[in-house]
């Protein structure tokens, strides 16, 4: 009787042993850690502005800069069941050890023996990237709903595909964060070959209160053909902005509704086609300044190719392609904040593809000498690469090896429309017209070392050479050199 005893209980042991490493089974912990030594140069492209630090009140800048940076990364992945799981993603990103300056210079000593610097507190902080859950065959069976912070991206990602975010402000080269994420309600229906996606976000929340949000509503609907890899879509995306004040009184409506197709197709096996178009309309307000709700008429093109008939042919698997972007703008006026008409300019809204790594964040996260950065004045980066500009992008990689790939591309920049390089206040009337014209070229070269499955090691080299027909006085090449190394786990 007692072994019998013993027998059972034994059995009931396995049962919870075995059904609590299943549930186990179900959970996945990944991530990954890279890092990266940045160096870079001359991005005023006149080169170095720096001011003597004889007082030590400051530290001044330098139009060269160099310094290490780390993202490091852990995703817990669980499937509740067959239709229900959740995904939850940590990241710390920061620059090494960047100090601050107190106020008090010569009373402050910090633990390191220099005087007057702190530590970034925020730097070692953990924020939460992707935090979602997703319902399959939520009410009946097309149907997926995703709810939560969560990666976007929409065919390309050339209008939705990254929400750059820096948290705690702790990282300089913005344009590396690995927080692209959206606060988002995401509703799929696939019904194969048409797939039909709707989306709500809230970009931006002030005090709960406040009627100053940005919100973000989508619809995509998706179509893949049975030949020719060819696929098709179309969809409507619209920004409501009332982040932006206003003097007066007057209500910010700075809506953005943005409608676009985009198609790409094989027309023969070594050849891949895409083709992009967009439109905005709406309404604009672009800072405080503006006296009136204009119109919104912007429109962007993006199309391109890809050849790999060499690919299969030689040893090194060369791959070409060339692309194009033309981004609609405004044209000089004498007054923007109190011009009648539409507004032409185009708005990025949340673009994810980028294809240099220079040029194209000017205006986003950095500022060239000429066209400043100005919140209350009229003209405000007027040299933006989001907007009044054609791109031409020649591109092509070979594999000298496996584990080795070379990239690289050559771009040139040109205005679409004349700049305003307005100087004066905000509050005049004067315009001054600079000639449209050559913005600039750029080089940038990547190679990639696949050491091992989940160790990699990357180069990345970029040049930016400045037109003179928009930067006159600026002969110094910007120069961009990123080392780094990751690690998959």
């Amino acid at each position: 009787m007692k072994f019998l005893r013993v027998i059972c209980v034994l059995a009931l042991a396995f049962c919870v042993t075995a059904n609590v490493y299943a549930e186990t089974q179900n959970v996945k912990v990944s991530g990954d850690l890279a890092v990266r030594s940045i160096m870079r140069a001359n991005y005023d492209y006149r080169g170095s502005i720096s001011e003597p630090d004889v007082t030590r009140t400051n530290v001044g800048t330098e139009g060269d800069q160099n310094w290490f940076m780390s993202t490091a990364e852990v995703e817990i992945a669980a499937d509740m069941t067959d239709n229900v799981s959740t995904v939850i993603r940590m990241v710390n990103q920061r620059d090494w050890d960047v100090q601050q300056k107190a106020i008090a210079a010569n009373t402050t000593l910090a633990q390191n023996g220099l005087g007057g610097y702190t530590a970034n507190g925020a730097e070692l902080a953990v924020g939460i990237d992707l935090a979602y859950v997703t319902l399959k065959d939520f009410i009946y069976s097309p149907l997926t709903l995703t709810i939560g912070r969560q990666d976007l991206w929409f065919g390309r990602g050339f209008i939705v595909g990254a929400n750059q975010r820096v948290d705690n402000g702790v990282i300089a080269a913005m344009e590396y964060t690995a927080i692209n994420s959206f606060d988002a309600i995401k509703a799929v229906l696939d019904y194969d070959p048409w797939t039909i996606t709707g989306l709500y976000s809230k970009i931006y929340e002030n005090a709960i209160q406040a009627n100053d949000d940005v919100d973000l509503f989508g619809l995509n609907v998706g179509y893949k053909f049975d030949a020719y890899k060819a696929e098709a879509e179309g969809y409507w995306f619209n920004k409501r902005d009332r982040s932006v004040e206003r003097w007066g009184g007057i209500k910010s409506q700075n809506i953005v509704h943005t409608l676009g197709l985009r198609g790409s197709f094989d027309p023969i096996e070594v050849i891949t086609v895409n083709l992009e178009g967009a439109f905005q309309g709406g309404s604009a307000v672009l800072n405080r300044l503006q006296v009136t709700n204009r119109e919104r008429a912007g429109y962007a093109i993006d199309g391109g190719l890809e050849w790999r008939y060499l690919a299969d042919k030689w040893a090194w698997k060369p791959k070409l392609g060339a692309e194009y972007i033309l981004y609609s703008g405004e044209g000089v006026e004498s007054n923007p904040a109190t011009a009648a008409g539409a507004f032409e300019g185009w708005d990025p809204m949340y673009r994810g593809k980028f294809d240099s790594a220079i040029r194209e964040f000017v205006g986003r996260y950095y500022t060239s000498y000429k066209y400043p950065s100005r919140a209350n004045y009229l003209i405000s980066n007027a040299d933006a690469s989001f907007t009044n500009q054609h791109q031409l992008m020649f591109s092509g990689s070979i594999q000298p090896i496996e584990s080795l790939t070379m990239k690289g591309n050559l771009n040139l920049f040109w205005t679409f429309e004349d700049i305003d390089n307005r100087q004066t206040d905000g509050f005049s009337a004067v315009s001054n017209r600079e000639p449209g014209g050559l913005i600039g070229t750029e080089v940038d070269i990547q190679t990639n070392w696949d050491y091992t499955e989940d160790v990699s090691f990357g180069l990345l080299t970029g040049w930016f050479i400045p037109g003179g027909d928009v930067y006159d006085n600026a002969d110094k090449v910007a120069t961009d050199i990123v080392g780094s190394v990751k690690v998959n786990f």
